[in-house]
């Protein structure tokens, strides 16, 4: 993929999936007033949908758990809680990352104190 964005027919074709399921996923759901599932599509002013490579994977991770082995397994529902979850087990590794680097560098914080004392015993 070396454009920056693709149309929907683009799209239709890279992921196999109709247009008119890629519009309704992008839409407004009435009964909340909420989109379906955020992220899917950048819009124009003008309303046409366009899809970058983050669109597209997330398009393809929805596609995946909706329709995994040909066949229809989750609702619309719960696909947008997993792929939620998805997200926020993501943003938890990433502060457990974190967490993990400034212990190692309180540890080398403890070692270098250690080692000065040890030095100016052996003085």
């Amino acid at each position: 993929m070396s454009k920056k964005y693709f149309n929907i027919n683009e799209v239709s074709k890279i992921l196999d999936l109709k247009e008119h399921i890629i519009r309704y996923w992008d839409s407004v759901d009435p009964k909340t007033n909420k989109l379906r599932f955020e992220g899917i599509s950048t819009k124009s002013r003008g309303g046409t949908r366009y899809f970058n490579k983050d669109n597209i994977s997330k398009l393809e991770k929805l596609k995946n758990l909706i329709y995994e082995n040909g066949s229809h397994n989750y609702s619309l529902n719960l696909a947008n809680k997993i792929l939620t979850l998805d997200k926020n087990i993501k943003s938890k590794d990433d502060i457990n990352k974190n967490r993990n680097i400034e212990n190692k560098s309180q540890n080398i914080k403890n070692i270098r104190v250690i080692l000065n004392k040890i030095r100016k015993l052996c003085k």
